[in-house]
């Protein structure tokens, strides 16, 4: 039944007018200046250094589909490397970052802190590993190729990652001026996996591996709807270190002794993502086998509205998750985009279906952050609410996944990278690819 959608010459058409018009979220929404890009598209609004990264990224597909020049994506490139190679490391209050990490939130123009956010550990890597895709790519003899290569190896290589360890055997979410090393550690399966790999693989700062298995013992494997896996409940979790990492046929510890991978841990995890949708447990109207995708995401607003008799209660930005919750009904087409290439069967009759709703358009970038039609406004606009944001870590891996897809391009390049090959490695991780 699914096996037409994945062949259809519509469904390749579609997935291409989808990558482009999420590609030029990075087109539009970056200061060419210093390469900073804005984290929502709203105004005024900070950069996020998360989706700067993911600009990086994003830039080599560009060139190879013909989205942009490389002659473009090397100046772009390189205003970005340049800008956080001379930032301000200081730790002061309104600087940029400290010991090789970035503070979450920048200002679009000065790139100083905004909003006394934290210095991110987690987006830190996701940074870094746009910037790492950089270098794997741009891999040509002229000054301005070469030049990205080595900002890329010493911006990586200042990254103190264990000093972010404070003292613990699991890295820290995040520090700041005011009050120091925030509570919080990294535990439990979520999408520090690539955080860890690059402070594993680091030359000059890494962690022990120890740290790795610290955080391992903190997962949790569980069944649902007769699949087991290793259970995180938002399904960007299940997407995001992927964007960089080939998982396919490689294995640490943990997956050894379960005899699977992380790749076809996500796979199993979007068939859960669409049974649970199938079972429906809230009795929502619009989900079901062609309409699900559960995850941290915009919503409606935090508040309580009785919809057909029912009091439902809704959330603002929130890490929604399937099959525990929080579930509101908001559901975000991009996290399925995203899920491409790990069940292409359950995920293109999905994304077809998405497509015919009106939660794309008026839209310049593809697909809008999230819907829900369970929620209404005053006006019945025939599919509820829907998020009037884009977001550069929605469509960054929508450009990224699809790609991966279409020419496994992310992932062959990282291969490349030894750092990652190093952390990987470090993790105890053996077989397939990486033994090759």
């Amino acid at each position: 039944m699914n096996g037409k959608f994945q062949a259809a010459p519509l469904h390749a058409d579609m997935l291409r007018r989808l990558q482009q018009r999420s590609f030029n979220y990075f087109v539009n929404e970056v200061n060419p200046a210093n390469g900073l890009t804005r984290d929502k598209t709203t105004a005024p609004w900070p950069s996020s250094i998360a989706a700067t990264g993911m600009a990086l990224s994003v830039y080599p597909v560009g060139v190879a589909r013909g989205f942009i020049s490389r002659h473009r994506a090397v100046e772009r490139t390189l205003a970005t490397l340049r800008f956080f190679a001379h930032s301000d490391q200081s730790g002061a209050a309104n600087s940029t970052g400290y010991k090789g990490f970035y503070f979450h939130f920048l200002d679009m123009q000065t790139g100083q802190r905004a909003w006394n956010c934290e210095l991110s550990s987690i987006d830190t890597a996701l940074l870094m590993a746009g910037v790492l895709t950089s270098a794997a790519y741009f891999d040509g003899q002229s000054r301005h190729e070469i030049e990205i290569r080595a900002l890329a190896n010493m911006l990586y290589e200042r990254v103190d990652w264990a000093w972010m360890l404070s003292g613990s055997d699991t890295l820290c979410h995040g520090w700041k001026p005011e009050s120091g090393f925030l509570p919080y550690h990294w535990e439990g399966y979520d999408e520090a996996l690539i955080l860890y790999l690059l402070a594993l693989g680091s030359p000059t700062h890494p962690v022990a591996p120890s740290c790795y298995s610290a955080w391992c013992r903190s997962y949790e494997w569980k069944t649902f709807y007769d699949i087991e896996l290793l259970h995180a409940g938002p399904l960007f979790i299940h997407q995001m270190s992927h964007i960089w990492c080939d998982f396919r046929g490689i294995q640490d510890a943990f997956m050894r002794q379960q005899g699977s991978d992380y790749f076809e841990n996500s796979c199993r995890a979007t068939h859960v993502q669409q049974r649970y949708a199938m079972h429906n447990p809230h009795g929502f109207l619009h989900v079901g086998e062609f309409c699900w995708g559960v995850t941290a995401s915009d919503g409606p607003g935090n508040t309580t509205k009785t919809v057909n008799g029912v009091d439902r209660q809704f959330f603002d930005y929130v890490a929604r998750g399937a099959p525990f919750g929080p579930d509101d009904g908001t559901l975000a087409p991009w996290a399925v985009a995203a899920s491409l290439p790990f069940s292409p069967n359950v995920v293109a009759p999905t994304l077809m279906h998405m497509s015919q709703l009106k939660v794309h358009t008026p839209n310049p970038y593809g697909f809008k952050a999230s819907f829900n039609p369970v929620f209404h406004d005053e006006v019945d606009n025939g599919i509820g609410w829907v998020s009037p944001y884009h977001f550069g870590i929605n469509e960054g891996p929508t450009v990224l996944m699809i790609e991966n897809q279409r020419s496994e391009m992310i992932w062959s390049l990282m291969k490349k990278c030894v750092f990652l090959r190093r952390g990987l490695l470090a993790a105890g991780f053996t077989g397939g690819w990486l033994q090759a």
